[in-house]
């Protein structure tokens, strides 16, 4: 495995590899730390750039972005309060108050060294685990398939921010896009209504970019709107000078915070569509919990950026198990990844590791060597990548919405898939108006077709409907669904209830 390991190292050490994959974390560290651009928006730009590279070079391109802008967000969310990603949102909480008291540099240095650390423990997970998990998906038939991403589904549901009626209802949209178009099986048309635009079906990048980029960057002109309405300006040039040393120290003196952090991190990471705001949330929330002085953090606390961007980072690798091991996304980043090596003609799956092992192993090394390249990024171009976040969203809005349409295009070099773009832009802007989460259409989306192709599958190998649940494993997992879907229930009133307790007492 090691032996492999190195090998992949040393091949990615090569400049056509390690080249792209630089610049991949370089775009991830400024796409990170922009406010509005996403590490889903940034690895959407980049992939039409991929498309002409070998399938190692394109993936490690896309692995730098991905490792780069986990951390990248942490910048902007210390030194101005503005989060640059939704995973760098608890950051804020202690680093920009930290910031504020004349540390910037401890703040920017702490997050940057535990993300460091973080990710090459989550990248030691990745490569002992992926392995494994394969050889276990190995043992899945249709029916374990089937009730494996109707799990997925159940989680993200119940997780998703947004009321669980929403959640339940976008997860609904996801599946019913993936019904117009032809039978997966049988080849027969469904919902097209005798056009040729929907005969085919809606291709999933275009739906995926105009989802998340457009409605984003719609959602973002109005958030920086009244942004800007508050008057919040920076005023002085930053000092970011820290003793690296001593600020790894901090960390390392405080093991089980950053080992528990880590662990919220890949578990999460590995549950499908959750994503790492959810883990730096949630780590956040597990230190303080944890903490023998709760009360410090909000204040500028070091606990609370070593929490927050551990698991952060620790999600990436998380993320990636699920993608090489299941073949099913962690979160839009990958779902992009899955499209880029479907582009490739490579199968993500059970039998990944196994039959691509050079690109495997080569994904993996280029997932450890983006952490070494974002710490040299940060560490040389913190300055440049605060002056480039004082660039006005009118600027930079028309030039991303620019290249997802290049991208849209490049897919199949005709405007149907600008069109689709276009239309499930607006689409994704109303649900968002709407207050409807967005992940669970998502998924949704990705896995319609595998739940009922599997379906079907299962239903032509044996008829019996009984064996989705006599079956171990299958039954498990929709055991462990519906139990997923009671608990997000029980959870929701329970807030209800503590919501309405509240405004009692307020009165």
């Amino acid at each position: 495995m090691f032996d492999l390991l190195g090998t992949g190292i040393v091949t990615v050490l090569q400049w056509k590899y390690l080249l792209p994959l630089f610049m991949g974390t370089l775009a991830g560290v400024v796409g990170g730390a922009l406010p509005g651009v996403t590490i889903t928006m940034t690895i959407i730009v980049l992939l039409p750039f991929t498309y002409g590279l070998e399938p190692l070079a394109g993936l490690a391109a896309m692995t730098g972005v991905y490792v780069g802008g986990s951390a990248g967000g942490l910048i902007t969310a210390c030194l101005i309060g503005i989060p640059g990603t939704p995973s760098a949102i608890a950051t804020t909480f202690d680093g920009f108050p930290m910031a504020r008291k004349g540390q910037p540099g401890r703040a920017v240095w702490l997050g940057v060294w535990a993300s460091f650390l973080g990710g090459l423990v989550g990248g030691l997970f990745l490569i002992l685990v992926t392995g494994p998990l394969a050889a276990i998906a190995l043992a899945f038939g249709p029916w374990e398939y089937f009730a494996l991403f109707i799990l997925a589904m159940a989680m993200v549901a119940g997780l998703a921010e947004a009321s669980l009626v929403k959640s339940l209802i976008a997860t609904a949209i996801g599946l019913l896009i993936t019904v117009i178009g032809t039978d997966p099986i049988g080849a027969v048309p469904r919902f097209t209504f005798g056009s040729q635009f929907i005969g085919g079906g809606f291709p999933f990048l275009p739906v995926l970019i105009g989802i998340f980029a457009f409605a984003q960057i719609m959602s973002d002109v109005e958030k920086m709107q009244q942004a800007g309405a508050q008057g919040r300006v920076v005023t002085q040039r930053p000092s970011l000078s820290v003793r690296h040393l001593k600020v790894i120290g901090e960390i390392v003196s405080r093991p089980f915070l950053f080992m528990w952090s880590v662990i919220v991190g890949i578990v999460i990471g590995v549950l499908p569509a959750i994503g790492g705001s959810a883990a730096s949330v949630l780590a956040y929330d597990q230190a303080k919990k944890f903490s023998k002085t709760p009360e410090l953090f909000g204040t500028g606390h070091p606990e609370g950026i070593i929490a927050s961007e551990a698991s952060n980072n620790a999600n990436v690798g998380g993320s990636l198990v699920t993608i090489m091991a299941f073949g099913i996304p962690g979160d839009a980043v990958t779902a992009v990844m899955l499209g880029a090596m479907t582009i490739h003609g490579i199968q993500s799956g059970p039998l990944f590791v196994s039959q691509h092992a050079d690109l495997a192993y080569g994904i993996y090394a280029a997932y450890i060597l983006s952490h070494f390249l974002m710490v040299l990024i940060i560490g040389i171009s913190t300055f440049f990548v605060l002056r480039l976040t004082t660039i006005r969203l009118a600027v930079l809005a028309p030039v991303v919405l620019v290249l997802c349409v290049i991208g849209a295009y490049a897919l199949n070099n005709t405007m149907d898939s600008v069109y689709v773009l276009l239309i499930f832009g607006v689409f994704g802007y109303a649900l968002v108006k709407a207050g409807f989460p967005l992940a669970p259409l998502i998924l949704g989306l990705i896995l319609g077709d595998q739940i009922e192709i599997n379906l079907i599958r299962a239903i032509m190998t044996d008829s019996d409907p009984w064996l989705f649940l006599t079956r171990p494993i299958s039954g498990g997992l929709l055991l462990a669904a519906a139990l997923s879907v009671v608990l997000a229930i029980w959870q929701h009133i329970r807030h209800q209830k503590r919501t309405a307790g509240a405004e009692d007492t307020d009165f």
